[in-house]
């Protein structure tokens, strides 16, 4: 075991860094498994490979099987360690890597049984921390990461390894990346070189997946109703009607998701998006522009487009609107169109679903003379899969600009908010609800206000923070005092860079002397911890827990009553009653033999209130029993829009709205996580805390509206013309019947009572009347949160 090799490093040409596009070394593959999960990886004789733990303390199990059907760890030059037990339980666990590592061993006719297991990491390790081997054969390598569910108290979750296999006989030209494996059996499967288009049917239901192979590279595209050719009509995706009914620049997955022919009839639907970005305005590029730019003759998409659909008898055009997957655009301040490279991958992809029988075509655009495919066409991949086939509805999501993509998931609570709603949104890579059907916000918010509430929150990032530095590390990341932190508490706190602009707010839960929970809004704060650990040499772990833990809060007046008759906790533990204010406790449902959870008080609401954790396998039991509990007493599911109000009355934050890396603490007003007086220590960001506290410039304030316009986020705040500040969240609040904001303004005019206008339209053409007020607008005292409702 040794410190690991770099394998990958970002792009780099000239002074630019794409960190999205990795190199790897010529010859190198990279396979990840996942947490609980395993993979089958074929090996030949030669080949490098190296197992690296990324998080740290995840054991690894590896099985080596020759061509001839035994296990040999002698072919990877290591000693067997006995039964392959890990590998065994990972595939008995019903996880998808599994069932396809099942179906490889069944298909090899290899017995895992008699097999002799190499174990990694087995003693502990460190982030980073690799493995590496030489195979002196052919063979099938089979590589788990051990682990069952999480405890909810505990601190072990299984996380994700990576393999590198660095092959002896590269097969691949030096630079390109592989052709990802098809999401199911293909009916089509089409290479589309630059410079082509390609045209294809498809059925009523059937799939069409255009993949970018590459990165970097744009596709048009365009789908023709056969029921309208076959009439003789030409209907085909109008850009300007599907921009219009969608009310977005292009449709997403989820509800509004649909492209429209000038008919108005829905031709095909996204169904999976992973890079999210394209363009609906120009056309495919054209013989005219590349004229104009002095590339007479230029090959052009419009062009190969009318040759290819002359067999369909469809008209030429001197230039086709056509979806443009990928490429991107943007509309400056003089309202002028740009592009810049594509956002698009190596790998990304766009999943349509086929409204109606279909006549296709897509391109891979051959411009080499700007941005638009990043200087370098390169080929598009286009395949089709059968109506039987199930996708889920998915965007892509990324932990950091270097992450893989991951899929859009459902919550483990996901289908029990389904039975009140069908309004989804994506949220930091899950989906949550928005509304309620029989509901709706207003009513959302009036039942978390009067009785309860129920959300979910499961998007929350959580990481376990353990080991005998634990501490150290905390204390030296986050603004809050963590020395003062009792087992059995939870404070909120912030997480600054050196230049005290804030990376996240979050709570930090101490579970025992040397573990602990961090849980807040992105992947970005555990990352950070994660590499400071690192930096220091301390001996600390930061692992990630998020898909080990899911939550609902349950909030409003009747919460507590609520939860009391749910969960039993034992005769050491505080039970629901005696629960004090950012205090949690191990509950169990029911009684001694119930499903465990994490049980604290705190919340997101300005109301009484509690956060519920738990493994996701025991998510829809948690969840039926608060229900039950809670219907009869007016317990409501509130959505994303009703959490919105009870946030901006109650003056509670939100990352991208009230602060970003440009916002210190005391400018999100939250200066109160900064406690310089009583935290001797150092911690990152204090000298630039110290000298922005003695100097301030901005302040968040609240602000009162008159008039019945709600004002919008990023609106403009002026005295006179001159701007002193923005607004960065504004509602209409039930409760004081009036409309309110938050707002950074410059501290010269943040006196309660200061009269400001909020600029709309061009700021100065119109203006809302406005007043500085103290804010929370709603229970400054913070009565309710302590359960005291006179």
């Amino acid at each position: 075991m040794n410190v690991s090799p770099v394998f990958e490093t970002p792009y780099e040409r000239a002074g630019v860094i794409t960190p999205g596009l990795p190199i790897l070394p010529h010859g190198t593959e990279r396979h990840p498994i996942p947490g609980g999960g395993s993979r089958a990886v074929p090996i030949y004789k030669g080949d490098e490979i190296s197992v690296l733990d990324r998080e740290g303390l995840q054991p690894g199990e590896l099985v080596f099987f020759t061509p001839a059907g035994k296990s040999d760890p002698g072919m990877l030059g290591a000693s067997g360690s006995g039964r392959p037990d890990g590998v065994i339980s990972v595939l008995d666990n019903g996880s998808v890597s599994g069932k396809r590592v099942a179906q490889a061993l069944d298909k090899a006719g290899f017995k895992l049984g008699d097999a002799q297991a190499i174990r990694v990491f087995a003693e502990g390790s460190n982030a980073g921390d690799m493995a590496s081997f030489v195979a002196h054969c052919d063979g099938l390598l089979i590589i788990a990461a051990p682990g069952g569910p999480m405890n909810p108290g505990a601190s072990t979750p299984p996380t994700e390894l990576i393999l590198y296999v660095r092959r002896a006989d590269p097969g691949q030209a030096k630079g390109e990346h592989t052709l990802p494996d098809p999401l199911a059996d293909p009916m089509h499967d089409i290479n589309i070189q630059p410079g082509e288009a390609k045209s294809y049917q498809v059925k009523k239901g059937e799939y069409i997946q255009i993949l970018d192979v590459q990165g970097r590279e744009c596709s048009d595209f365009q789908a023709f109703s056969v029921r309208a050719l076959d009439k003789g009509l030409e209907r085909e995706i109008d850009p300007t009607t599907t921009r219009a009914l969608m009310g977005s620049l292009y449709p997403a997955p989820g509800i509004f998701s649909k492209y429209w022919s000038v008919d108005q009839e829905p031709l095909v639907e996204i169904i999976q998006d992973t890079c999210g970005r394209h363009d609906t305005f120009g056309l495919a590029c054209t013989a005219r522009y590349y004229e104009e730019l002095g590339y007479p003759g230029h090959v052009n998409c419009s062009d190969n487009m009318n040759t290819d659909l002359t067999q369909y008898g469809i008209r030429p055009r001197g230039g086709w609107p056509a979806i443009n997957f990928f490429f991107n655009t943007m509309l400056d301040e003089t309202n002028a169109i740009g592009m810049d490279d594509p956002w698009s991958r190596p790998g990304d992809y766009v999943l349509l679903k086929a409204l109606t029988d279909l006549v296709c075509i897509s391109t891979a655009c051959p411009c080499d003379v700007d941005p638009a495919n990043g200087w370098n066409p390169t080929d598009i991949q286009v395949r089709t899969y059968g109506a039987t086939e199930t996708f889920s509805r998915a965007m892509g999501y990324r932990k950091s600009a270097e992450a893989e993509v991951e899929l859009t998931k459902q919550t483990a609570f996901h289908e029990c908010f389904a039975r009140h709603t069908r309004d989804f949104v994506e949220y930091n890579g899950y989906w949550l609800p928005n509304t309620f059907s029989n509901h709706g916000p207003i009513a959302e918010y009036w039942a978390c206000r009067e009785k309860a509430a129920i959300m979910d929150l499961s998007p929350l990032r959580k990481y376990e923070v353990v080991g005998p530095d634990a501490e150290d590390l905390l204390q030296h990341c986050l603004t809050r005092n963590i020395k003062k932190l009792a087992v059995g508490q939870l404070f909120y706190t912030a997480m600054c860079y050196e230049h005290g602009g804030m990376i996240d707010d979050g709570t930090i839960f101490r579970l025992g002397e040397t573990n602990f929970r961090w849980i807040g809004g992105n992947d970005t704060s555990g990352l950070w911890l994660r590499e400071q650990a690192e930096k220091m040499g301390l001996n600390a772990w930061v692992r990630s827990s998020t898909d080990q833990l899911h939550n609902v809060a349950v909030q409003g007046p009747l919460s507590r009553d609520i939860l009391k008759k749910v969960f039993w906790t034992a005769p050491a533990n505080p039970t629901v009653e005696e629960l004090g204010v950012f205090r949690f406790t191990v509950a169990r449902l029911g009684d001694y033999d119930g499903k465990v959870v994490v049980l604290g008080r705190a919340g997101y609401s300005g109301e009484l209130g509690y956060e519920v954790f738990c493994h996701p396998k025991d998510a829809v039991e948690v969840f039926d029993a608060i229900w039950q509990a809670g219907e009869p007493m007016g317990l409501t599911p509130l959505g994303l829009a009703a959490l919105d109000m009870v946030r901006i009355e109650a003056g509670l934050i939100f990352a991208g709205s009230e602060f970003d890396d440009q916002t210190d603490p005391y400018e999100a007003g939250i200066g109160f996580t900064v406690p310089l007086k009583s935290k001797n220590d150092d911690f990152i960001g204090r000298k630039a805390l110290e000298e922005r506290k003695a100097h301030p410039h901005r302040k968040l304030v609240g602000l009162e509206v008159e008039g019945g316009i709600v004002a919008s986020p990023g609106d403009c705040v002026r005295i006179g013309k001159a701007q002193v500040g923005e607004v960065t969240s504004a509602v209409k609040s039930p409760t004081l019947g009036k409309n309110i904001a938050l707002a950074r303004v410059s501290v010269t005019h943040s006196e309660p009572g200061t009269e400001i206008e909020i600029g709309q339209l061009d700021g100065l053409q119109k203006r809302l009347k406005a007043r500085v007020v103290p804010f929370p607008h709603f229970d400054p005292t913070k009565e309710r949160v302590k359960g005291n409702y006179g």
